[in-house]
């Protein structure tokens, strides 16, 4: 059995025990790399030199054994700084930035001494969900090769699902960890805006992202969380508590849990076949003794519009740092304003030009009020929605994205369709609360993300209830074509 097939705690085990090395590990990574990644096309840069002196280091000198990411290879999304291995946001703007500091989530998997393996593909600036608006490849999902992985972090669920990694990181705006998670048929959570720090993420929307792990079990990623959450004395919004042992959750014991089932959520423009996958899901957890109410999120319906107004607008501030002058691609001009124009118009893509001037116009002078400072209001609402259920209900349960994994190029020239792709996922982003997306069964073949969404810093009820619907759903989902019958 490929070692990567068994969880963290069972590894970290083997290794401290000498049964196997870390060097075992990071053979099997690159191994497996080798063999499928020229058609997964998850990474962008590998650290193949690095890595293994690393685990050199590991097999010669040992690890604490409380160190339970010891020795264990993961991914990196590429909007995530690193010291020493380039950091491309996926942008040609950046394609030669090599930085000199690792963002807090690094450092933080590195006090552990995990071992990056490379740098994940990614839409371009985390804006799109499919991974196609990447400057550099378009990543394959690995249940089937004509078809995207999802986005933006859709090299991290990638790299999971086809075996290259154990675990990976990945950021959520909008639903980008959450989606590409649902449509690999791995398992995302996206933690309480502030639980985890942003400093080193390269930033979309300032408002809105957060990192979070990508990984094949929930008690994987509850390990996961827990090393890279926290306060950070460099970033002002990172939350000052205490982080809690999340795999202590991981109980099996969810009688008397209060599961809300939103209507909106099975509604209209939901595919039949993900509502049956929900609906048995659903009924698994009554059978664990949940209890299980209907209830209303009455403005979800504007979450799209609201959230495309509010990321683009912190967006167009963001990326105004990319000019050309200090880091990046630039222009070969004479004069300043020219060289501006130029750097940005070849350096950025489609996708993010489109996002910029959307966000531009949203702040201007005499469209601020009609637009950026309505959809904050709206925003206002639908974190009363969330609020007002969760004085009686402990999770909300649903499905993760509407359809499964479309096909590569079926969506990319209509822009209002992509975006429909985040219609589950984005309404959490702007409450600022936690879900997690784990495998729930099959459409046609393909993965189908179960979504339960919490209170704010309620991640271990999160983990609580998918470790108990995990251990009891009787399936094991593994890509059964693409790159996984290598």
């Amino acid at each position: 059995m490929p070692l990567f097939e068994e969880g963290l705690v069972s590894l970290s085990q083997k290794l401290h025990s000498k049964e196997i090395k870390a060097s075992d590990l990071v053979d099997e990574a690159f191994t497996r790399i080798h063999d499928v990644d020229g058609d997964v096309q998850a990474f962008l840069t590998l650290n193949e030199e690095a890595a293994r002196e690393e685990a050199k280091a590991i097999d010669e000198n040992g690890s604490a054994e409380d160190a339970i990411l010891s020795g264990m290879p993961i991914g990196i999304k590429d909007n995530m700084v690193t010291k020493g291995l380039k950091t491309t946001c996926a942008s040609h703007i950046l394609e030669n930035y090599d930085p000199l500091y690792d963002a807090t989530v690094v450092e933080k998997v590195k006090a552990q001494k995990a071992i990056t393996i490379g740098k994940l593909n990614m839409d371009e600036f985390a804006m799109g969900s499919s991974t196609e608006t990447s400057s550099f490849a378009i990543t394959k999902n690995p249940w089937d090769l004509e078809r995207v992985p999802g986005g933006s972090s859709g090299g991290s669920a990638a790299a999971v699902a086809a075996g290259e990694v154990l675990f990976a990181l990945g950021t959520d705006t909008g639903g980008s960890i959450r989606q590409p998670s649902a449509f690999c048929g791995v398992v995302g959570m996206k933690p309480t805006y502030g639980r985890v720090s942003r400093y080193g993420l390269v930033a979309f929307a300032s408002s809105l992202d957060q990192a979070g792990p990508i990984t094949r079990t929930v008690e994987d990623n509850a390990y996961l969380l827990e090393t890279i959450s926290g306060l950070d004395r460099h970033d002002s919004t990172s939350a000052d508590l205490a982080v809690p042992h999340y795999a202590a959750a991981l109980t099996g014991d969810i009688k008397g849990l209060r599961v809300a089932v939103p209507k909106e959520y099975l509604g209209e423009g939901i595919d039949e076949l993900v509502k049956a996958n929900i609906r048995a899901a659903i009924k698994q957890l009554e059978s664990l003794g949940a209890v299980v109410d209907e209830v209303s999120l009455p403005h979800s319906k504007y979450a799209v519009p609201a959230y495309y107004i509010i990321a683009s607008s912190e967006a167009s501030a963001n990326l105004a740092r990319f000019d050309g002058v200090r880091y990046g691609v630039r222009a070969e001009t004479n004069d300043l304003i020219d060289m501006y124009n130029k750097s940005r118009s070849e350096g950025f893509g489609d996708e993010v030009k489109r996002r910029i001037m959307l966000g531009t116009f949203a702040l201007s002078s005499g469209y601020y009020d009609a637009y950026y400072k309505k959809a904050q209001q709206v925003r206002t609402l639908i974190k009363q929605d969330f609020e007002k259920v969760f004085k009686d209900h402990d999770i909300i349960v649903g499905p993760t994205t509407p359809t499964t994994a479309f096909k590569i190029g079926e969506n990319i020239d209509d822009p209002l369709t992509m975006y429909a792709n985040d219609l589950l996922t984005i309404p959490v982003n702007l409450a600022g609360i936690p879900a997690i997306s784990l495998p729930c069964g099959l459409a046609d073949g393909l993965p189908v993300g179960l979504q339960m969404i919490g209170r704010p810093f309620g991640e271990e009820t999160l983990y609580r209830a998918a470790h108990a619907y995990e251990q009891t759903a009787g399936f094991t989902l593994t890509p059964a074509k693409g790159a996984m019958n290598k």
